[in-house]
């Protein structure tokens, strides 16, 4: 029997969600003198959202060297001498940014993201969060220097699982409550203003009082029936590759008080990962570690033995994010990454854990023979591919023009031949991340009704947002969107919990 019961110390805000856009509106809303609740739906132990199980890679602008150091000090003068890193401006932010969505991303809500961006990493930085260059996967070696390149040289001391450590230290070190087990099902309101929000926990309906609530807690990608309904059917077989717990429960609450939809909701950022990945994010294995994003090295067919996209349009940032739903297209929804040993240095440490699904073999028909694939077809694609490839100066670590002709997708940068044996096929499958519909809100947080004005006491931040991302987005831009819309949306609620709350300190 589920008994229910009223929390009577009241909160100015209660945020929904606990990752990295959730924790960074309640400490932005805590250093303003408000009180403030957690509420995370999952365990202790599975805590942190899809933060949490990130490679910690971070977008953001600006403007040299110096810039970056600020960002991460313990860079020796030594270190910076031997690193070439080229400028990345808000202005080539937001023409990537543009440039991917297809020209669909929100104005408002693009700049915002762009502008705070660096001001954002910095504060995070003064919260405890480490930042560390990636000369993992953004930099290479040349005439003994490190040249970085792509726009996202910095990411988070041991990855997404470092990020949320630091938060939640931080978030308990300055007297933030977290509540664990704790599933928000609806949002109280008095006339036109959040009043309270109910939730569940260990077989209690609770009722907190609050002035305001900032909605963090995801989208619908952990929805089975949401996806099914909104992107498309096929997506019900989709890996869900953070956290199970975003079920989409933040937006349901927030239309049924009157929020305006808003954003791509027939689109998600999906990837490429593991076919053998878990069909859930599995917190004991954390990190990005089931991700194969060498593929522009790659050629990646179907079963059928066909190509179906072009693998070397772009550097890995720009298409991984849209090639993940192309694979779940395919029959049995995967393909396979073909390699060979001219390149099989270059790939991600991804491909080396053990973890990874591989087949190897000293000749293409023994590699084909041992996939359940048209071996036929298979190998006549393999071999038109070979030959269709130009002359040309191979590298890989800018776009070479070395591509294909005679050949449909073409391969328009990083093309070789596959015929130095040994050869390896990666089977993947489509992984999402998050989903791309969500809610509108302005660019200080704020959530908006269906007349596009304020709903009073009721602010977002991350996942929730509808409008910043359409069909893609550049590499690292999901961590940066939380955090920067998380800051404003814990600054928002914090104005709006003084103007309206007597539980301020």
């Amino acid at each position: 029997m589920v008994s229910s019961k009223n929390f009577d110390l009241p909160y100015d805000v209660v945020v929904v969600g606990a990752g990295n856009a959730a924790l960074c509106a309640a400490i932005s809303a805590r250093q303003e003198g408000c009180k403030v609740l957690v509420l995370e739906k999952g365990p202790l132990h599975k805590r942190g959202g899809n933060s949490f199980f990130t490679d910690g890679a971070i977008r953001f602008a600006y403007n040299d060297l110096d810039a970056i150091r600020k960002i991460v000090p313990n860079l020796t003068d030594e270190e910076a001498d031997l690193i070439e890193m080229p400028q990345y401006s808000e202005m080539d932010y937001l023409c990537d940014l543009m440039r991917v969505t297809q020209g669909k991303s929100d104005p408002s809500l693009a700049k915002q993201l762009v502008l705070q961006s660096y001001d954002t990493i910095t504060w995070m930085k003064e919260q405890g969060v480490t930042f560390i260059l990636n000369y993992e996967n953004q930099s290479f070696e040349k005439e003994g220097k490190r040249h970085f390149w792509g726009g996202l040289p910095v990411k988070t001391k041991n990855q997404g699982v470092g990020l949320m450590e630091q938060l939640f230290s931080r978030a308990e070190e300055i007297g933030i409550d977290i509540w664990y087990e704790s599933r928000a099902t609806e949002l109280i309101t008095k006339g036109e203003n959040i009043t309270g929000i109910l939730l569940e926990q260990k077989g209690e309906i609770i009722k907190v009082n609050t002035t305001g609530v900032i909605l963090a807690c995801g989208s619908f990608e952990g929805n089975k029936q949401m996806r099914s309904q909104y992107i498309g059917q096929e997506w019900e077989e989709a890996i869900v590759r953070g956290t199970e717990y975003n079920t989409g429960d933040g937006i349901s609450m927030a239309i049924d008080v009157g929020a305006k939809k808003n954003g791509q909701w027939s689109g998600c950022h999906s990837i490429g990962t593991d076919y053998n990945a878990p069909k859930v994010g599995d917190f004991t294995k954390p990190g990005d570690i089931f991700k194969k994003h060498s593929y522009p090295y790659s050629i990646m067919l179907n079963k059928e033995g066909k190509r179906f996209v072009d693998e070397g349009a772009d550097f890995r940032n720009y298409t991984y994010a849209k090639y993940g739903r192309e694979i779940l297209k395919q029959p049995g929804h995967v393909a396979y990454q073909i390699y060979d040993s001219q390149v099989r240095p270059l790939l991600r440490k991804e491909y080396d854990l053990e973890e990874a699904t591989i087949y190897q073999a000293n000749s293409l028909e023994e590699l084909v023979g041992l996939l359940p694939v048209n071996q036929e077809q298979f190998l006549k694609t393999i071999k038109e591919y070979n030959s269709s490839v130009q002359e040309g100066q191979y590298s890989p670590t800018e776009k070479d023009g070395k591509g294909t002709i005679g050949i449909f997708p073409p391969k328009t940068n990083w093309a070789l031949p596959i015929e130095k044996g040994p050869f390896y096929a990666f089977p993947v499958t489509c992984g999402i991340t998050f989903s791309f519909g969500a809610l509108k809100v302005n660019s200080i947080g704020e959530v908006l009704n269906e007349k596009e004005q304020p709903l009073n006491g009721l602010f977002a931040a991350g996942e929730m947002i509808g409008g910043i991302f359409y069909e893609n987005y550049p590499g690292g831009s999901g961590l940066m969107s939380g955090a920067v819309f998380g800051k404003l949306a814990g600054e928002s609620a914090a104005i709006y919990a003084r103007k309206n709350s007597k539980a301020a300190i």
